[in-house]
């Protein structure tokens, strides 16, 4: 292995290359196989997994030396490396390039010259307060199907269902393409470590001609659902600076501007406060046909699902539009949200005192066709020209995320997907853009522009990904690794008939 690899454990079985061109797949025992993997293994597997601080490096600078990254690649690796066991040539190990977090690389050869690429994560989210009383990020809490705690449904749930769908076809000797699993530990930060492994295995990943994601939302729990679109990502730091210290605010306010009034107003250079529009037009894309349409499809599924599932407080309310277009504001319109702040006293300590600055950080989702880069520098230029009353303005960004528009489905996949998700939920599934950001999916559709993409996921109505009371929905996620393990096998019956 060369220099930057290290943890390697390769099991040299020989792979049985006969090929059945007769196959037929027992769905119901392959779902039972991957329930029952569930309960005994996944389910305590993922408990403890949860309890292991392993934040992503933008909340851990020091991950390295708090050594909880690492913990969590220890923890997957000792059942995953006794699971490829049976997968006959599997490999498995920890990829290493030098000051940046790991990856966890498996490669199990298949049974036609293909590849399928499998992807998750294993960082987390930092903590956020608001978790229920006997609940928390680091102390896993099962409440009937749910399993609570911070990263078991986003996204450490994903080597267990990966590695447990190559079981179940092993287990019926499915045909199936050569798979590659690959699970990272900054995506939380925006997968900046990620391009340079993707470059460093380039010739082991080889050209898949499907990409599995298991990071994704759902919009319910009672059917398959199936990414479209993710939206890219502005986040940066606007500081708004006025004095070169406080003052009393008796004293000069009429003279000295207020530093929060003058980022209120620059703010609303780029949304309305009234109606959280963004106004920005460098920021705005045209919403393809078949999105809206597909919006209209997964409205009428969900219901008033649409927007009961977020906990409003009070009488909160959003904005009185029917549900598809609910539906596309948090999948292909830009929005602004305030996500932090500084040069805020917390009330209790606040004095009478006009405060020399103001820091807000902002994160700015995009439509999934506008340009990261572009969108960046428009948002940088709308805040900062022309300041305000003379003051010193800055906007430092930190990410410039791309978003991605799924290429169409191959009609093989999309046959496919309905029956998975009718033998596995009972219904058929639904198609539907997500709000967040996957970074990788848009790197590996620049690398493999032919390939066939399909992002799924576990995160549905109050799961709650990255807030409080981050909960894993156990069936769903047996029923998620079941579609995948029947979508890899009818990927694997088609090259079986070529």
């Amino acid at each position: 292995m060369g220099s930057g690899v290290t943890g390697v454990v390769y099991f040299a079985m020989v792979p049985d290359r006969r090929l059945s061109l007769d196959f037929s797949m027992n769905r119901v025992a392959l779902k039972k196989f991957i329930d029952g993997v569930w309960t005994r293994e996944i389910v305590p597997e993922i408990t403890e997994y949860i309890r292991i601080p392993a934040k992503s490096p933008d909340f851990d600078p020091k991950w390295q030396a708090n050594g909880h990254i690492d913990r969590a690649v220890e923890h997957m690796m000792r059942w995953a490396s006794e699971k490829v066991r049976d997968l006959p040539g599997a490999t498995i190990e920890v990829v290493r390039l030098k000051g940046r977090t790991p990856v966890i690389f498996i490669e199990a050869p298949g049974t036609i010259d293909d590849t399928v690429l499998l992807y998750g994560h294993l960082d987390k989210q930092p903590e956020m307060t608001g978790w229920h009383e006997g609940f928390g990020p680091w102390d896993p809490v099962m409440r009937e199907d749910k399993l609570y705690g911070r990263g078991g449904a986003d996204d450490g749930y994903a080597i267990y269902a990966s590695v447990t769908a190559l079981l179940a076809l092993q287990k019926q000797n499915a045909p199936r393409a050569r798979c590659v699993v690959l699970i990272e530990a900054c995506e939380e930060s925006g997968s900046y470590d990620l391009p340079f492994y993707v470059e460093h295995l380039a010739d082991r990943i080889g050209s898949p001609s499907l990409v599995i994601c298991l990071d994704s939302g759902c919009g319910n729990y009672e059917q398959m659902w199936l990414t479209t679109s993710l939206r890219g990502l502005v986040g940066g730091l606007l500081t708004v600076t006025v004095l070169d210290e406080g003052v009393h605010s008796g004293d000069a306010s009429g003279i000295v501007p207020d530093s929060f009034r003058i980022a209120r107003a620059l703010l609303s250079r780029i949304e309305s406060a009234e109606t959280g529009e963004v106004i920005l037009p460098d920021v705005q894309a045209e919403i393809p046909e078949d999105r809206v349409a597909q919006a209209k499809v997964a409205a009428e599924s969900l219901g008033e699902q649409v927007w009961r599932k977020f906990p409003f407080a009070g009488k909160t309310h959003p904005p009185g539009v029917e549900g598809a277009e609910l539906v596309l504001n948090r999948t292909w319109r830009p929005q602004l949200a305030v996500v932090g702040a500084e040069g805020l006293p917390a009330s209790a300590s606040a004095g009478n005192v006009l405060r020399p600055k103001t820091s807000l950080k902002l994160s700015l989702r995009l439509p999934p066709t506008v340009d990261a880069e572009e969108a960046t520098k428009a948002v940088k230029k709308a805040l900062t020209s022309k300041p305000i009353q003379g003051a010193k303005v800055k906007f430092e960004a930190e990410q410039a995320g791309p978003g991605w528009n799924a290429p169409p489905l191959a009609p093989w996949l999309e046959k496919s997907i309905q029956a998975a998700s009718r033998a596995t939920f009972g219904k058929p599934a639904a198609l539907m853009g997500e709000g967040g950001s996957i970074p990788f999916i848009g790197m590996l559709g620049k690398r493999f522009p032919k390939a066939q993409f399909l992002i799924t996921g576990v995160l549905g109505p109050h799961s709650n990904a990255h807030g409080p009371n981050e909960f894993l929905h156990i069936p769903t996620g047996r029923n998620v690794t079941a579609c995948a393990a029947m979508i890899l096998a009818d990927h694997g019956a088609r090259g079986t008939a070529t």
